[in-house]
Formats: structure tokens, sequence, C-alpha cells
């Protein structure tokens, strides 16, 4: 059995595979997506993994392991954490160590389709333009619509594996402490540093970070501002992962106001989720309001299609502006221009993007 580790910079060192690193500089890049182990290997965590998902480090450096061989892996003992069963939510800590049983993917799976090192080096500097807010802790970019936060099932390009890249003198990579759907875009933030992720990951879950998104939804709603209260549920089929209202659900609250109309046709609606379950807003606005967010058929159905408007192919919901206090005490107010295709109905529809619209829908922060 051999032991091997990562280093503090994110290199895999030993028999086995690495992921892009280091801004992507040619020499880091290895001759093979991975170098599949026959073998059971002790993987000792590195400083830079400290506090990663389980399933999030597996998808880093053994990125043929598909989600489902994992679980299987997982249930079945054969994947363990200093010695004991663990979980694929389970976050790693500096110095322990994992087993990795023997992956041989190449013979059991379809091997997935990767990006090659310049395609990973050009999403990484596409985000590098779309830099929103940058400072020693907090780094905010303003995520396109269409591009997922995270790998999943035949999900290969997403901003997990650009982080790398994104590093912009830093010490560590960046580190997701929230996500955005793969359709919304807009304002998401990353921690420069651990430290900097735990404290922004905290700041979530006291939820003293607040968000503003902007959406235009099909219809009118019948009620101009108020607060959703409907919880929700989580349940499979042909859509894949969907929320239901349900009422032993998980609470699911969000403050709402309709800023503009275009007759009964399309509303321009302000959202502030203050919890922050799966879907929430896209959820509410179908089912609370009765008003599917334009261009989300999972929610909407034909009613997120509209005739006659530019833009219907890309959902419509907007992250606008994130609001929290930085680690020195400094108030931040980070905001994301629309997209273009936002800027396409906003004109057709003849909204008026105004100031006073951008505040928040609750008390004064």
């Amino acid at each position: 059995m051999d032991t091997w580790g990562t280093s503090s910079r994110g290199h895999v060192y030993g028999r086995v595979c690495a992921t892009w690193h280091n801004g992507f500089t040619n020499r880091d890049v290895p001759s093979e997506s991975c170098i599949y182990m026959s073998a059971v290997q002790m993987v000792v965590v590195g400083e830079d993994d400290d506090g990663s998902r389980l399933d999030k480090w597996f998808k880093r450096y053994f990125p043929d392991v598909s989600h489902g061989r994992l679980q299987k892996l997982l249930r079945t003992g054969q994947i363990r954490l200093d010695g004991r069963r663990t979980r694929a939510n389970e976050r790693l800590a500096i110095g322990q160590k994992v087993r990795v049983p023997p992956l041989d993917e190449r013979k059991t799976e379809p091997k997935a389709k990767f990006y090659a090192f310049d395609q990973m080096r050009d999403l990484a500097q596409t985000l590098r333009e779309r830099v929103l807010y940058k400072d020693a802790d907090i780094l905010a970019i303003n995520k396109p619509s269409g591009l997922a936060v995270q790998g999943g099932s035949k999900t290969t390009r997403h901003i997990d594996a650009a982080l790398d890249g994104l590093k912009m003198g830093a010490k560590e990579r960046p580190r997701l402490v929230h996500r955005l759907d793969r359709d919304t875009s807009g304002v998401l933030l990353l921690g420069r540093s651990r430290r900097a992720a735990q404290w922004l990951t905290a700041a979530f879950q006291r939820r003293e970070t607040r968000k503003l998104y902007w959406a235009i939804v099909a219809g009118a709603p019948a009620i101009e501002e108020g607060a959703i209260d409907l919880s929700l549920a989580k349940k499979g089929g042909r859509w894949g992962e969907k929320m239901f209202a349900f009422e032993g659900g998980k609470s699911a609250r969000t403050l709402f106001r309709v800023v503009d109309r275009a007759g009964r046709r399309a509303a321009w609606v302000a959202m502030e989720p203050l919890t922050g379950r799966t879907h929430q807003l896209r959820a509410h606005a179908a089912l609370a309001l009765n008003t599917p967010i334009i261009g989300d058929g999972k929610y909407g159905g034909k009613a997120a299609f509209p005739d006659g408007l530019p833009e219907t192919k890309t959902m419509q919901l907007h992250a606008r502006a994130i609001r929290l206090i930085s680690m020195s005490g400094q108030r931040l107010l980070i905001e994301s221009p629309l997209p273009e295709g936002m800027i396409k109905n906003f004109v057709f529809l003849g909204f008026q993007e105004r100031e006073k619209f951008a505040g928040f829908l609750n008390e004064e922060y």
C-alpha cells in the first residue's frame, strides 16, 4: 500500500494524477487526466484541500470517477477516512488519510470527456475578465448564464475546475462559498483563502450576507409586494431534481416586489431569499406567484416561453447584488450588470433600470 498526498499548492504527488493548477502553466499539466491505480492507496489531505467536501475532493483528483461509482464505493466502505466509513459530504482536514481503492475506471465505465489544458485556461481567463470585486479575502465574479458552478454527471466545464487559474496573486486557490444555478447569472462570491472561505460560509449561514435577484416573469403577479412563505421538498422525475410545495418540507421564505409591468404579458420582479433552498426563487415564482421565470421550463413549462420576446432561451434570473460586511469590517455592496439577454427584454418590454430599485427589500442593512 502506497501513501501519497496533496501539496499546499493543490498538486497530487505520487503515482496518481493532478488537475489544473498554479495558473495553468504548461509544466504543471500531466500528460493524462489521470493515472489510474491498481492497488489501494492512502492519500494524505494537504493544506489546499482543508475544509473541502470529500466528493468535491474526489472530483478534483479523480475526475473520471462518476458520482454513482463514488456513492457505491462509499456505501460498501471501500473509501475510508482515517480508517472509518465516511460520507460524500464530510469535510476533510489537513493530515487526514483517505483510503482510495483500486480505480481502473477505463475498464468499467466510459471515459468522460475532459476539457483540455487550453480550454481550462481560456475559461479561467474569461472569468478573470468578469471580476466585479477583489480584495485580500474576497473575489466576486459575474457568472454567465449556462456555466455550472460545480461539476456533476456529464458536466466537465464548470467554475470549480478553473479556480486554480483565479489565484490572481494569492497563495491559495479561491474557494466556493455559495452556489448559483447553472442558468442563473450574476454575482458569485469566492473566498481567497481557507480562512476567508470559512468566514464567508459562516456569514451566509448566519444570514448576514444578503442577496438581491432580478427576474422577468411570464404574466403579472396578483400582489405587488410581500413575503412568500412556502415550504419546499425535493423530488426526482423526468426533469431531474425539482422542488415541490410540501407542507412538511423545508421552510423557504422569499421577499418580493413587482418593480414594473408590461401589462399582463410580463413583469420585472425583485426577489430577496431569506432562506437558501434549492431552486427557491424559481419554485416560488412559479408556485406561489403563479408567474414562472421566463426561460425556466422546469418550473414553468410552455408558459415560461411566451411568444414575441427577444430572449427566452436563457433563464431571466440574475443575481443583481450582494451586500455584506468584509472581514476587515468594511460594508460592501457588490453589484452585477444585467446580461445581454435581459437587457434586450428590458428594452422590448419598456422596463427602465433605475437605481432606486437596486435597493434591498427588507429593513435597512
